[in-house]
């Protein structure tokens, strides 16, 4: 939950973070006094912020008198390559894995010390997974934390431990060395399992989605019962799915005049669609 620190000034910019963030995942609808008490600023500060919030559209103020997200951070999040963009490159694989696997399929991106999941897609009478579109679990958690986690240096990593990492279950690595050993043998064997680290009963498994630089940029993962024997058949199936995304992330960060480029130069990075679609945007 955000909060001032008691004696550092912050700016007016960081103040208007500070009412947005007070919206977690979860937590939709807010009253004033709910805001200032999570933001830990004074009422009447908290009053005029909100005021500015909402003229520019990134708060709505409902008729109870509580106040949710505006629809325009919605806008500005769907022109974010690295959120937006990529959960639209990759659904078509996040569908075809989840068509298959037939649990919880889900992409998740680096958020700092966390996994933010960007897509989810779930059966009713799959078993139970802890995470939901725009939330977060720590990426020495995760699988696809742990395949986050494969592209950084072991500072990093040291980092990561000493801010601290929540105990999820009995199975969460929070040492160091647990970390380092999952992943190890995440750049081993291309791909991270997970058993009972977030939930006891769930695995986790995920496979490294790369960036146009070769950079790990996300991580393609399902959760699946963690009572049964690693599936080789859903490991292949996640690190074809995310090579493939990979290759379309290449295609849509290549050169427009380059000539292997696809159409739909101004937003193939933004867009998963028809040619003809694509054709359109270029000619618009």
């Amino acid at each position: 939950m955000p909060r001032q620190n008691v004696g550092t000034p912050i700016t007016v910019l960081e103040r208007h973070l500070l009412i947005l963030d007070a919206f977690e995942a979860g937590t939709a609808f807010l009253s004033l006094s709910e805001i200032a008490k999570r933001c830990g600023l004074p009422m009447t500060t908290v009053h005029r912020l909100v005021g500015e919030l909402e003229q520019q559209r990134l708060l709505e103020r409902l008729p109870d008198r509580s106040y949710q997200l505006g629809l325009r951070l919605w806008e500005l999040a769907a022109r974010t390559p690295r959120a937006m963009g990529l959960r639209e490159i990759a659904a078509p694989m996040v569908q075809l894995v989840q068509n298959q696997v037939r649990q919880h399929t889900q992409l998740g991106v680096d958020g700092g010390h966390d996994v933010v999941y960007l897509d989810r897609a779930s059966r009713v009478d799959a078993v139970v997974n802890a995470t939901i579109v725009g939330g977060r679990i720590s990426l020495g958690a995760s699988a696809i934390g742990h395949v986050l986690l494969s592209g950084k240096s072991p500072d990093f990593i040291q980092e990561l431990v000493a801010a601290g990492i929540h105990a999820y279950t009995r199975r969460t690595p929070r040492t160091v060395e647990q970390v380092l050993a999952q992943v190890e043998k995440v750049r081993a064997n291309g791909y991270a399992v997970a058993d009972g680290f977030v939930h006891l009963d769930a695995r986790g498994m995920a496979a490294p989605i790369y960036g146009p630089q070769g950079e790990v940029l996300a991580g393609l993962g399902v959760v699946v019962p963690a009572n049964e024997p690693v599936s080789v058949r859903i490991v292949d199936l996640l690190r074809h799915a995310a090579h493939g995304v990979s290759q379309q992330l290449r295609a849509a960060y290549i050169d427009p005049d380059h000539p292997h480029a696809l159409p739909g130069a101004r937003f193939r990075m933004l867009i998963n669609s028809s040619r003809s679609s694509m054709e359109y945007f270029d000619e618009a």
